[in-house]
């Protein structure tokens, strides 16, 4: 009687499942996030900062205050990813040749599981769900993204999957069977316990809130671009971020259906996933890497746009090969699809079928090839200054290569059967993705943090970053190429083999530079912060930008522009400083402007989903039916909401252009070699 009403009211839930763990590093990892949790709390509310928070951020429907919390998340959850990476270095290069264990083989399989799944869904995904957030509408001269609401429970789902991460740190493990969850493994028969249903939810919930964000920055570009931007005239970020939207709407959606139908196997024994009873494995594997493959190409094609835009800014010229450069974005978006079965060579399809695979994989090379080309020939002749952010491209378009060829050896079938389980294949892709995508996103955040905040970020420390993030990785994954051609297995937890040993320790090494990396970015951003006067650079364009987001001052207002521009070329603002006076008086009246009002709905969708997500994993019930019911009757509640929008009047919106266009006239333009210095304000001298 009393074990049944325990059931009900608990679940699975038992008090062996909190905090304490199978080890010390895993229990000192739990209680860390217990205590970080209570720090944050407490100093919200010895500073008072509870009402802030609430009215400021979590009830806000301004794309650019979301977009920061999509970057915010981000950068959290790296510290967590790079620290699994740290200790799975670490244990690998202890255990070499029958050395001493740091964590069991259980611990390495979570590790390995929640280091992927965090990178991908809960680093690379709301970061570029936070740049496209913030600049698309600034770049295109919109006031906002299409739907804001829908904005924001985008976001609130994806901050819901990553805190049932992180609870899973705490309460219950974690699973074992990898990011991209292969049944049979994640079948109840094999994974009966709570890790695999984390999975589920975590990535269900995010899932759907970036479909969500997909669909609201695809509609965003065909509706709200400002008169005379035509999609041929919009900034190449623009082009990626349509892209990648349009990938979302149709790559997220296999990822859902396969782990709602894995959650159906699960919890309602069907056998959609099971090798018997009718059903099949690789109906799973298609519709993931359906998801999958395009999957790498919505993390890489926003960072593809960051790469154009710095690359032009920092060698002070106009984009080489625009058009070609957006045909090849276009090509590497529906190609994309083309190339999921390469994850199956060795599984036993036909040889014709490996063959037209590899075959279409290789196409992919022409276009990245293309984009590549013309970066590098923007840079001809240009006057590049070697800022932090430009030195991440540097770096990215040599590794880039390197990385990319090895995925050519990779695209032809039998090299690949040597070659796929092997370190080979990790230190591949490692390759595309830091330098392809994060590094990207590290040099856009460098890029236009500016913008955000109004001012700079501190360069020494920058370049100090850059310098770790950089030895870092070649340290890291360079040994695994040597590794992979020995032999060396990935997903394992320790190798017999002492030839490994050296190349282990090396890429331990590496490791631990990119966490230096890391811990250098945070200490960027503090002393950047305490220093904020002599970095200010309130008028908006410190380094001779070229799109309309430099055109406002830093941070933006809620509005962004006072009126919505007038486009007649590609770059309309580097053609306006140089040609025009783009900071000249402004005629005629202004206008009220309708902005959406803040609502917290959002953000108790965010909570209820994360009760009902919680209640799922642990068989509590009554809190997922709760949970269930109460997101979508805050769905409801929305649409018997009359206030949606409330209006800025006229004269606030011209006080304050005013004000900024005056100080703008009133400011020295500096020139490029004096752009790091407390003299750079904000207005950059147009170089001829």
């Amino acid at each position: 009687m009393i074990s049944g009403l325990s059931y009900w009211i608990f679940g699975r839930l038992e008090w062996s499942d909190l905090l304490i763990k199978s080890n010390a590093i895993a229990t000192g990892a739990s209680c860390m996030v217990v205590i970080v949790a209570i720090a944050i709390v407490a100093l919200l509310t010895w500073t008072g900062r509870w009402g802030w928070l609430w009215r400021e951020w979590l009830t806000s429907l301004d794309h650019k205050r979301i977009g920061i919390m999509y970057i915010v998340i981000s950068f959290i959850m790296m510290a967590r990813a790079i620290a699994e990476a740290m200790v799975m270095r670490t244990q690998q290069a202890m255990a070499a040749g029958g050395g001493t264990d740091l964590v069991g083989a259980e611990h390495f399989g979570q590790l390995f599981t929640t280091h992927g799944t965090v990178m991908i869904f809960f680093v690379a995904m709301p970061f570029l769900s936070g740049l496209i957030n913030y600049l698309l509408p600034l770049q295109i001269g919109a006031r906002d993204l299409s739907f804001p609401f829908m904005n924001a429970v985008g976001l609130a789902l994806t901050w819901a999957g990553a805190v049932l991460i992180m609870v899973s740190l705490t309460v219950g493990d974690f699973s074992t069977g990898g990011w991209s969850a292969y049944p049979p493994f994640t079948e109840l028969a094999f994974s009966p316990g709570e890790g695999v249903d984390y999975w589920i939810w975590s990535v269900t919930l995010t899932g759907i809130g970036t479909t969500l964000t997909g669909i609201n920055f695809a509609v965003t570009i065909y509706k709200e671009r400002c008169p005379g931007m035509h999609l041929m005239r919009m900034p190449l970020f623009c082009w990626t971020a349509l892209c990648t939207a349009i990938l979302i709407v149709f790559a997220l959606p296999p990822l859902t259906v396969a782990s709602s139908l894995l959650a159906l196997d699960r919890y309602l024994d069907f056998h959609f996933f099971t090798n018997g009873s009718g059903g099949n494995m690789m109906n799973y594997a298609n519709l993931f890497w359906l998801f999958g493959h395009p999957e790498v190409y919505i993390l890489i094609l926003p960072a593809f746009g960051v790469w154009s835009e710095v690359i032009s800014t920092f060698s002070g010229k106009r984009l080489y090969g625009y058009r070609s450069l957006v045909l090849a974005t276009m090509c590497i978006a529906v190609l994309s699809f083309t190339v999921w079965m390469h994850h199956f060579f060795t599984m036993g399809q036909s040889a014709n079928v490996n063959a037209a695979f590899g075959f279409a994989t290789m196409l992919i090379g022409i276009p990245t090839g293309v984009k590549v080309y013309d970066w590098i020939l923007t840079m001809y002749r240009g006057r590049i200054r070697f800022s932090a952010p430009m030195l991440f491209a540097i770096t990215f378009l040599f590794s880039f290569v390197v990385g990319g060829l090895s995925g050519i050896l990779l695209s032809n079938a039998p090299t690949d059967f040597a070659m796929h389980n092997s370190l080979f294949l990790v230190a591949h892709f490692h390759n595309m993705l830091i330098p392809g995508t994060l590094f990207g996103f590290i040099a856009g955040y460098m890029y236009w943090f500016p913008k955000a905040f109004g001012f700079r970020l501190d360069e020494r420390w920058g370049r100090i970053a850059w310098g770790l993030w950089t030895a870092g990785f070649f340290a890291a994954f360079a040994p695994l190429y040597s590794l992979g051609l020995m032999g060396a297995m990935r997903r394992t937890s320790q190798t017999y083999d002492p030839a490994y040993e050296p190349f282990l320790y090396v890429a331990l090494v590496g490791a631990a530079l990119l966490f230096a990396g890391f811990v250098a970015l945070v200490v960027q951003l503090v002393v950047s912060t305490r220093h904020r006067d002599r970095l200010a650079v309130p008028i908006g364009d410190p380094w001779d930008g070229r799109a309309l987001e430099w055109f406002t001052p830093s941070p933006p207002p809620e509005w962004n522009f006072a009126r919505l521009p007038q486009v007649e070329c590609i770059d309309a603002f580097a053609r306006e400083k140089r040609e025009g006076d783009p900071y000249a008086p402004q005629d005629g009246d202004y206008a009220d402007i309708e902005m959406p009002r803040n609502t917290g709905l959002p953000t108790l969708i965010g909570m209820a989903g994360i009760a009902c997500a919680f209640g799922l994993v642990w068989h509590i019930w009554w809190m997922a039916i709760v949970g269930f019911v109460a997101m979508w009757g805050f769905l409801v509640a929305r649409s018997f909401e009359s206030r949606t929008t409330r209006t800025i009047p006229a004269a606030t919106v011209r006080e304050a252009n005013e004000a900024w266009l005056s100080r703008a006239r009133m400011a020295r333009a500096v020139p490029r070699e004096i752009e790091f210095t407390a003299a750079n304000t904000g207005r950059a001298e147009p170089l001829a």
